[in-house]
């Protein structure tokens, strides 16, 4: 089942490099209580998500701030390592954006959200979408009909919505 607005998230289990190598982070803890962005890309260090996606997160975190969203998060089928050099490389993690990885494509799959695309090596990998959540539930989602596509899951896209 994909999710939709007005749906809650799942519980999911992500990952992220900290002070002494991959940690846990508990999705549903970071979502209580709080206004959080979550946007995915079909991976790190791809074309569009590294040249457009992530840059309109960047471009744009201080107007979230000024709206009340606690945090962005940015998702990706990758291993915590891939997250943490990528956002390091794109600006991300100096803005301010955490970078989580669904190594396993457990949460990806579980919202409905997951694709492949062998000829890309591409596999069980996330669509492109953004969605606003607070405390826990999907307030708004907006999901690219295409993952070469980065327009309504921009940063500036999610600003208007919200």
């Amino acid at each position: 089942m994909t999710i939709s607005e007005g749906s809650p998230l799942p519980g999911a289990t992500l990952l992220k490099v900290g002070e002494n190598g991959p940690e846990q982070v508990d999705l549903a803890a970071k979502l209580a209580g709080r206004k959080v962005v979550i946007f995915a890309v079909p991976g790190a260090y791809t074309g569009v998500c590294t040249t457009a996606h992530v840059p309109s997160f960047v471009r744009t975190k201080a107007k979230f701030d000024e709206k009340g969203v606690d945090e962005i998060i940015c998702i990706s089928v990758n291993d915590p390592f891939v997250m943490k050099a990528w956002g390091e490389v794109t600006g991300a993690a100096e803005a301010g954006i955490t970078m989580l990885a669904d190594a396993e494509s457990a949460f990806t799959t579980a919202i409905g959200m997951d694709f492949t695309a062998p000829p890309v090596g591409l596999i069980k990998r996330s669509a492109r979408y953004a969605m606003l959540v607070e405390d826990g539930v999907v307030k708004v989602l907006h999901k690219e009909a295409a993952p070469g596509q980065c327009e309504v899951s921009a940063g500036e896209a999610m600003l208007e919505a919200i």
